[in-house]
């Protein structure tokens, strides 16, 4: 009997360390110094460097093995570049639909992890596929032959659907490991968000130079296959870590879309109750300023036109919940642009430096994709000086725990994006008029006498932006969603990124077909000496712009969520 009792006191958690909410992978209640925090932080921020490592192993150096090997024009490149990565975006959403919904994030990690290994394996192999140059006039702009472009294709795309599930669950699950309820771990969680993308970066900045190399070097076969391998590691990293982890137990209550679907269907059904009516209804039960914003949800809080005799048909939480997502949607739609300028920085960017001097002492060139590094290099030395310096001087003068709002720290970032646009029209212009100088206008394929070290403050630029608008974009969309639906959360930061790929290509298709027509010279030429980026850059600059002051517009009168609200 003693010994019965001593093992029941040894398996028994201490009431008071428990993580309420949280199991361990057996179902079991888990403690708070035995399971989850920066322990097994540490095993997630890992696998997302290897993700990002392969991804943008393959996104960063896309457009040259399009305008190279598959002999596509630069404009057309470009979009292709644009659409494929606009579509990796967009699926974390139905990603984070299946695992908040069905198979839970962890679950739809591993699934997704084996799809992503599949998709690099496949498109490893489909660049070493000999096929034969007999029909070709000239070997080195031949084009391989259908089958292996569309094997290609859907080789990418698989890519796709496997970061789609991987990439929104992984974050969400990193940040489920932190307590929001307990004041040291709900501030750990804060800096989370920050160190994920100190990782993420890190690691992304010594390899984008390793493969790019690769890749422009030696093969492509090979720089496709070290991806394949890094995602095969890092499933293995993952699984080892599943004895740490904390997984959240699901709740008897309805269907997160189902709950916030039934509020909008409500307060249809009651379209014509009077305002009146229901302002008597809410008044004292909903915050002041919550019942002030979009007041037709409130309508949902009653029966069937106006009734009261079968009680209220949605909660008021339900409608808050309701309500939350809706605020999320100008910020969301002003963002737009910040990622239309984001994609820039691997396509147009990247042709750019092709055309510059990127020689480094007498026997090394910089692969023009490279110079992406000094975004994560920006990255690298700028976090700590923001979560380290910056933030506790802010917190002490504002004396909020993060130092300045969510909506402050995004809109930080989009103000650097607009600096990087009009610095890069800025050098560009440059380049042209060195191209001229040189009588270089007329031979796309010179060297123009014009360092690539040039392009590094715009890199630069869009890498302190980053560290406030793409941090802080995640931080929000993971803290103003309902508990269940953090996944989906983060899958719509990443959809402004996919919806803003789509946007960029739309706008380089409809700015060709303008600057081009009537047989005049486009923006985009593949002769870049005699395109005209910097124009399109001047665009995107004044876009940026309006789209920030609506953007300030917007965030002025946002009401953020209390967590324990939601």
């Amino acid at each position: 009997m003693a010994n019965g009792v001593a093992i029941s006191d040894a398996e028994t958690p201490f009431l008071g360390n428990v993580v309420e909410g949280s199991v361990d992978y057996k179902g079991r209640p888990v403690t708070r110094s035995k399971s989850g925090g920066w322990r097994s932080a540490s095993f997630i921020i890992g696998v997302e460097v290897a993700e990002r490592f392969a991804y943008y192993g393959i996104a960063s150096n896309l457009i040259s093995y399009l305008t190279g090997p598959l002999g596509q024009s630069v404009a057309s490149a470009a979009e292709n570049v644009n659409i494929w990565s606009g579509t990796a975006s967009l699926l974390p959403l139905l990603g984070a639909f299946i695992a908040d919904s069905y198979l839970g994030r962890y679950r739809t990690i591993i699934i997704s992890s084996v799809l992503y290994i599949l998709g690099l394996g496949f498109l490893t192999l489909s660049t070493v596929i000999p096929y034969s140059h007999s029909d070709c006039q000239d070997t080195a702009t031949c084009s391989p032959p259908t089958f292996q472009m569309i094997f290609f294709f859907f080789s990418l795309y698989l890519v796709a659907i496997g970061q789609g599930g991987h990439k929104p669950c992984v974050q969400a699950f990193g940040a489920d490991q932190f307590d929001a309820q307990d004041p040291q771990e709900s501030k750990a969680k804060s800096s989370f968000f920050n160190w994920w993308y100190f990782g993420m970066c890190g690691g992304l900045f010594m390899t984008l130079y390793i493969l790019n190399y690769v890749q422009d070097n030696l093969s492509w076969g090979l720089g496709f296959g070290i991806p394949c391998i890094v995602m095969g590691l890092a499933l293995v990293v993952f699984l080892l870590g599943s004895f740490t982890y904390r997984f959240h137990q699901s709740s008897d209550e309805k269907n997160p879309f189902i709950r916030i679907g039934n509020v909008f269907i409500n307060a249809v059904r009651n379209w014509q109750t009077t305002t009146s009516s229901v302002e008597q209804e809410v008044q004292g039960i909903l915050p002041h300023e919550g019942s002030e914003q979009f007041k037709f949800l409130n309508k949902a809080l009653l029966a069937p036109n106006g009734s009261k005799e079968n009680g209220k048909i949605c909660s008021i939480s339900e409608v808050e919940e309701a309500k939350a997502i809706l605020r999320l949607i100008p910020i969301w739609t002003t963002c737009l642009v910040y990622a239309i300028v984001f994609s820039q920085s691997s396509t147009l960017f990247t042709k750019q430096g092709a055309t510059m001097d990127r020689s480094l002492g007498s026997n090394f060139e910089v692969p023009a994709a490279s110079l992406q590094s000094f975004i994560s290099l920006s990255v690298v030395i700028f976090i700590p000086i923001y979560d380290c310096i910056l933030v506790p001087v802010a917190r002490a003068i504002t004396g909020k725990p993060s130092g300045i709002t969510m909506l402050q720290r995004i809109g930080t970032g989009i103000f650097l994006s607009i600096l990087s646009m009009v610095v890069a029209a800025i050098i560009e212009k440059k380049r042209l008029q060195t191209a001229l100088e040189h009588s270089l206008v007329d031979m796309p394929k010179a060297t123009v006498p014009m360092s690539i070290c040039w392009l590094i403050p715009q890199y630069i630029l869009f890498g302190i932006s980053d560290v406030f608008t793409m941090v802080g974009l995640q931080e929000f969309f993971y803290d103003q969603v309902p508990v269940e639906l953090k996944s989906i959360g983060l899958s719509l930061y990443l959809s402004i990124f996919g919806i803003g790929s789509f946007l960029s290509s739309f706008l380089i298709s409809v700015t060709e077909s303008i600057t081009g027509k009537d047989g005049q010279t486009s923006w985009f030429s593949d002769n870049l000496n005699r395109a005209h980026l910097d124009y399109f850059y001047w665009v995107l600059a004044v876009l940026s712009t309006i789209a920030f002051t609506a953007y300030l517009y917007f965030s002025r009168s946002y009401i953020y969520n209390k967590p324990s609200s939601l």
